[in-house]
C-alpha cells in the first residue's frame, strides 16, 4: 500500500488527437510500477469512478480515467453528461480506442512507469475494455460483467453498443473475468460463449462468477452491491495485476 498519492484532473491527448479531460491518481513513492486505464461505466466521469482511480494508486499502480463524455458535455455533471451522450448514440468504439491509447501513451511517459499498461472496465466500461485489448498492444484487461460483447442489447442500449467477439482473434494480452451468476447483461450464457471462443483461440483468461450476485456488485453505493463477491473480485484484480504488471 500507498500512503501518500496525488490525484488530479490533467489533459490527455485522445482520439484524432482531442485534448481531453482525465482524472490521474498516482503514490507519491518511487517507482518503477505498473499503470492502469480505468474506464468509467456508462453512468459516467463519477465520484465512484474517481475513488476507484484512487485506490489503484493507493495499491501502488499510476491509474488514469479519461473522460469519455468530455467531447459532448464539457464540464456538465456526470448524470447529465451520460444522458446526452446516450441520447447521441454513445461513445463510438473507434473513439473509445483512441482515448484509451492516449491514456495509455500518457502513463507510459510518466515518471517511474515500468511501461507496462492495463486497462479495467465495469459494465460499458467491460465492453471497453474488451474492445481496447483488441485493438491496442496492452499488457493486462480486466472485464467486470461488461455486456454486449457477445450478444445485441435490447433497444435502451447505446446504438454504438454492437458485438464484438469477432475481435477476439486480436485479443493481445491476458484477460480477467469477474461475473455475476444472476446478470442478465451478460448473462452466464454470453460469459460461458465468450470464454468458449478464447479457449478455442488459445488466449490466456481466467472466469470467475459469483453466485448471488447480479448486475453492479462492486457498486458499495447500489442495493446491487455483494460484498463477499466483491472483496474476492478485488483480491483476484490484485493478484491477476500484480502478475501480468508488476
Amino acid at each position: 500500500m500507498s500512503d501518500a498519492i496525488r490525484a488530479e484532473t490533467v489533459t490527455v491527448t485522445g482520439h484524432g488527437g482531442d485534448e481531453i479531460e482525465a482524472y490521474l491518481a498516482r503514490p507519491l513513492d518511487g517507482g518503477p510500477r505498473g499503470s492502469v486505464v480505468v474506464i468509467h461505466h456508462m453512468p459516467g466521469y463519477d465520484p465512484a469512478t474517481k475513488e476507484m482511480v484512487r485506490t489503484f494508486a493507493a495499491n501502488g499502480y499510476a491509474a488514469l480515467c479519461p473522460n469519455l463524455y468530455s467531447r459532448e458535455a464539457p464540464g456538465a455533471s456526470p448524470d447529465d453528461a451520460a444522458a446526452f451522450v446516450r441520447s447521441q448514440g454513445g461513445v463510438p468504439d473507434e473513439r473509445l480506442v483512441g482515448d484509451v491509447d492516449g491514456a495509455a501513451t500518457y502513463l507510459k511517459a510518466l515518471e517511474g512507469s515500468n511501461g507496462k499498461v492495463g486497462v479495467i472496465g465495469h459494465c460499458s466500461g467491460g465492453r471497453h475494455a474488451f474492445l481496447a485489448a483488441c485493438s491496442l498492444p496492452l499488457d493486462a484487461a480486466v472485464d467486470c460483467y461488461g455486456a454486449f460483447i457477445v450478444e445485441d442489447g435490447p433497444d435502451w442500449v447505446p446504438k454504438s453498443m454492437k458485438p464484438i467477439l469477432h475481435l477476439a482473434p486480436q485479443l493481445s494480452c491476458p484477460l480477467l473475468g469477474l461475473f455475476g451468476k444472476d446478470d442478465q447483461y451478460p448473462g452466464p450464457e454470453q460469459v460461458a460463449k465468450l470464454d468458449e471462443e478464447l479457449t478455442r483461440l488459445g488466449k490466456p483468461h481466467e472466469f470467475h462468477s459469483y453466485d448471488g450476485a447480479a448486475h453492479g456488485f462492486f457498486s458499495v453505493d447500489r442495493p446491487s452491491y455483494r460484498p463477499e463477491a466483491a472483496v474476492d473480485g478485488w483480491t483476484k484484480i490484485w493478484d491477476f495485476f500484480g502478475r501480468t504488471l508488476g
